[in-house]
């Protein structure tokens, strides 16, 4: 697989650290709502979050609920946007409650922008946006991410949860894929 690639952008390592900051980050910004014993709800989007979100509950030490949603942005074997399109529900019942929405990657805004409409719209008391990586050169929305891991370029980006056609999620890094392997 990793013949695919044309570099690895960021190791394993620099990954895990990252991770841990962030996971920090939203603890501090997080400990008012454990002081107060209000819960928070993490809401991943899937697949691509799976495991920046694994690694990153487990740093974090409130109490909270996890609820996901599907979203996919790129259909089948393609490296282009197509916009948000949601595959499954939001949860009901986020009124009143403090609503963090992880996703794998901040490209053109469209997911999350699609999401925090929806989490609001279902009377969420506050969101958080954390996102392991961020290309603010593609943006097409005025909404911004609350946390991110890295910034990285226009690059079409595989591994750590990752994908392109549903492979290459289980790389323990992240690497650009050549153009070659797109098919």
């Amino acid at each position: 697989m990793q013949e695919d690639l044309s570099e690895i952008l960021l190791d394993s390592d620099s990954i895990a650290r990252r991770v841990e900051e962030i996971a920090s980050e939203l603890g501090r910004r997080l400990a008012p709502l454990a002081e107060r014993d209000e819960p928070v709800v993490l809401v991943p989007v899937l697949t691509g979050s799976l495991v920046f979100t694994a690694d990153l509950i487990r740093h974090l030490p409130q109490k909270m609920r996890l609820d996901v949603v599907t979203v996919s942005s790129y259909a089948g074997a393609t490296t282009e946007s197509r916009g948000a399109t949601l595959r499954g529900a939001v949860p009901e019942d986020l009124a009143g409650r403090h609503v963090v929405l992880v996703d794998d990657i901040f490209d053109t805004g469209n997911t999350l922008s699609l999401l925090d409409g929806l989490v609001k719209e279902r009377g969420a008391a506050s969101v958080t946006i954390c996102v392991l990586l961020a290309k603010p050169s593609r943006y097409e929305v005025e909404l911004r991410p609350d946390l991110i891991g890295f910034e990285i370029p226009d690059a079409f980006v595989v591994g750590y949860g990752l994908d392109y056609d549903g492979l290459y999620r289980n790389l323990p890094f992240i690497g650009i894929l050549k153009p070659e392997a797109v098919k």
